[in-house]
């Protein structure tokens, strides 16, 4: 996007509204919905660069709480069958989902996560660990 489309498109958004509109991203990119809140990080901080922290923590929150339902979902899903990798996952437990970021693979990690019950605040900080390392990675890309 040139810079003279960036700032027409911007002039609409204040940096509260951005900042909004980058949890609302980051909640459902994480979802099994698709969604790409690195696009929406990166024009935050292009439009506003003095939210740096205020972004990478909106979006951190917001990617997390939506991995934190797709968790659920998990957690409501009888434990009627035996997927074939479960004991692999199990063995790893909730430091796995330091990968809830990697693109489908991690809505499936944070599904299986809370189908297996692991414990749901290690579960939280471990998502929230590797989506911010994430997040921190683009926003260091962008400055």
């Amino acid at each position: 996007m040139s810079g003279k489309a960036l700032n027409t498109l911007t002039q609409y958004f204040t940096s509260e509204l951005s900042l909004w509109g980058l949890f609302i991203s980051s909640f459902f990119a994480a979802t099994l919905l698709p969604g790409g809140s690195e696009a929406v990080l990166f024009g935050v901080l292009r439009a506003y660069p003095e939210t740096q922290w205020s972004a990478l923590a909106v979006a951190t929150i917001g990617n997390t709480l939506g991995g934190m339902v797709s968790f659920g979902m998990g957690w409501l899903l009888p434990q009627t069958m035996q997927p074939k990798h479960v004991d692999k996952l199990r063995k790893f437990g909730a430091p796995v989902l330091l990968l809830a970021w990697v693109p489908l693979l991690g809505d499936a990690l944070c599904v299986a996560a809370g189908w297996l019950r692991l414990n749901w605040w290690q579960a939280a900080l471990f998502m929230a660990l590797g989506k911010f390392a994430r997040y921190w990675a683009v926003a260091f890309a962008v400055v």
